[in-house]
């Protein structure tokens, strides 16, 4: 299955659509969240120099010059890469300020991104103190340093108001299939997944439209009873299931509302 997306709660992911949703962090985000980075490396190589087994390597310049550099690349590389990974995406400084490393189409990155940017980082953030990282990072507006542009990644601001877009419409051709559609319980985040990509699929490349619609209807479907038509379009099976959803929970609520008008008697309040 194609992971385009943002992982939430649910396990499912969040179409590449929802990148107008999840803007990328701004250079001066960057560079705040960055320099706790900095400051966190910097106590942990400290801590290991304190620590490193030195009476173990004696006076051997080739040894003691051996286990300097093993520090070195644990603390500096290791370290944030094994974050990352293990987190998809985070550091301390963007768990902070609410942000989060992405992959171009906005999927969770992975070990061999995470290795790309960290290797990277040796260059461009500690042999050139900051600056061409810095430099490359003001000149394009998602704020990328060269080790985004080799890994295929760039860093988004999670804390933002999630908007949803309009309701998808109902197919015409697919309504009576529809209303008589078996429909379980979708999970919140497949749902959101599929309401975003309907509402942005045309801002997406072919491709990425056709994987990211494919993977999404196939998540779908365990939720859907008997099978839509064959010569129903995975979009539109997508819209009317959404749009028959939507029909089913606004008339249960206007049925909860006349129980409990009958039950409770008209609101005090004239709500």
């Amino acid at each position: 299955m194609a992971t385009r997306g943002i992982f939430d709660s649910d396990g499912f992911v969040t179409s590449e659509a929802v990148q107008i949703d999840l803007p990328a962090a701004s250079l001066p985000m960057r560079m705040a969240s960055g320099a706790i980075d900095l400051a966190v490396v910097v106590i942990i190589l400290l801590v290991a120099l304190w620590a490193a087994p030195w009476s173990l390597v004696g006076e051997d310049f080739a040894l003691v010059q051996a286990l300097v550099i093993l520090l070195l690349v644990g603390a500096l590389v290791a370290v944030p890469v094994a974050s990352e990974t293990f987190s998809q995406g985070r550091t301390l400084g963007k768990l902070i300020f609410g942000l989060r490393t992405v992959r171009d189409d906005t999927g969770p990155i992975g070990f061999r991104h995470a290795l790309i940017r960290g290797l990277t980082a040796w260059f461009e953030v500690w042999l050139t103190a900051g600056s061409l990282a810095l430099l490359i990072a003001a000149t394009n507006e998602k704020a990328k340093r060269l080790g985004d542009f080799l890994a295929g990644t760039y860093v988004v601001r999670e804390r933002v108001r999630l908007t949803l877009p309009e309701p998808p419409a109902m197919p015409v051709e697919l309504a009576p299939w529809a209303i008589g559609t078996d429909i379980g319980v979708i999970p919140d985040g497949l749902a959101v997944a599929i309401r975003q990509f309907l509402a942005r699929r045309d801002e997406l490349t072919p491709p990425s439209r056709g994987a990211t619609g494919s993977s999404l209807y196939a998540d779908l479907m365990a939720y859907v009873s008997p099978a839509p038509p064959p010569f129903a379009h995975p979009e539109a099976v997508m819209s009317a299931v959404m749009a028959e959803r939507r029909r089913r929970d606004l008339l249960r609520l206007e049925r909860d509302d006349r129980l409990r008008a009958r039950v409770l008697g008209p609101d005090p309040l004239g709500r």
